[in-house]
C-alpha cells in the first residue's frame, strides 16, 4: 500500500508542493506546527534513512538547507529545527524517509526533550569504537 507521501507525489492527494527533483520533493506539512513548516521526502519510498543511498541522503540535506534559507527569508523565525526520525521508537509516524524544516519562535509551544546523560570520556571512547567508520 502506498504511503501518504507517495499519494501526495502522484497527485492522488492534494498538496502544496514547493520543490521536486529526481531524488526528493518538498511540500507544506498539512499539520503546520508553525507557518512555513515544510516536509522534504524522498521520491523513492524508502522506509527509513537506513535504506537510503548516499546520493539521496545528500540530496535530502541539500534541499532541506535551501528550504531553510527560504523559510528564514520568508517568515523571519527566531530559529529553525530540522528533524529526521526513524522507526516508531525514534518518533517516525510516516514510514517514508523525510525531514521536517520547522521555523521556530520563542515560546511557540513546540517541544523536543530527552534525558541528558554524561557517561565520561572513557565510555564515550568505547561507544565510538563500536561505530567508527
Amino acid at each position: 500500500m502506498p504511503t501518504v507521501f507517495e499519494r501526495l507525489l502522484s497527485g492522488e492527494l492534494p498538496c502544496a508542493k514547493i520543490y521536486q527533483d529526481e531524488h526528493v520533493f518538498a511540500f507544506m506539512d498539512a499539520g503546520q506546527v508553525n507557518d512555513g513548516h515544510v516536509i522534504v521526502a524522498t521520491v523513492k519510498p524508502h522506509e527509513t534513512i537506513l535504506e537510503v543511498d548516499d546520493e539521496t541522503a545528500a540530496a535530502l540535506m541539500k534541499v532541506a538547507a535551501r528550504i531553510a534559507r527560504a523559510v528564514q527569508a520568508a517568515f523571519e523565525p527566531d530559529g529553525i529545527t530540522i528533524l529526521q526520525t526513524n522507526k516508531p521508537a525514534g518518533w517516525q509516524t510516516v514510514p517514508h524517509v523525510h525531514l521536517h524544516v520547522l521555523p521556530r519562535w520563542e515560546n511557540d509551544a513546540a517541544g523536543l526533550t530527552w534525558p541528558r546523560r554524561e557517561p565520561g570520556i572513557e565510555r564515550l571512547r568505547e561507544l565510538a569504537e563500536k561505530i567508527r567508520l
